[in-house]
């Protein structure tokens, strides 16, 4: 496929994907700073327990990437989505949106967080915003009941 410029852009599914090369990449994105890319082990464990791998190819060289956990029938979790910064703005990130979210099952809900600087970027997208998004953060795991205050 070629993306708006004279590169031809390959995207393909690879489920064994090296994790030298993952952290290689987001490296070169904003995503690289909300990703442990110093800790190998996790990330291989993230590659490996990961559902589907998306990748973008320029001349063999990793331009991008799409990572989704999926039960293949009800929901998809886009988990990362993270495009070298010099490619970025060609379309690379949409295809491999759509790439991930067909693997997955189209009858799968698309669902991601989005990193702060790319907020403006998913509704340009056709993607809808949900106000209720919940979270536990590392390490922490839920309080013992009743500890917390109602809000």
């Amino acid at each position: 496929m070629t993306i708006e410029s004279s590169e031809t852009v390959l995207f393909a599914a690879e489920p064994k994907l090296a994790p030298v090369e993952f952290v290689d990449l987001l490296a070169r994105t904003s995503l690289g700073a909300r990703r442990p890319i110093d800790d190998l082990p996790r990330i291989a464990r993230m590659l490996d327990e990961a559902d589907v791998i998306v990748t973008a190819r320029i001349a063999g060289r990793l331009v991008g990437v799409a990572r989704a956990l999926t039960d293949f029938s009800f929901c998809t979790y886009l988990s990362d989505l993270a495009v070298d910064e010099t490619f970025q703005g060609r379309g690379i990130g949409y295809e491999l949106m759509r790439e991930v979210h067909a693997a997955a099952g189209l009858e799968t809900r698309l669902i991601l967080i989005a990193a702060p600087l790319a907020r403006t970027y998913y509704p340009q997208m056709g993607l809808e915003p949900h106000d209720s998004c919940w979270m536990i953060p590392p390490g922490n795991g839920l309080p013992p009941r009743g500890t917390v205050a109602p809000s």
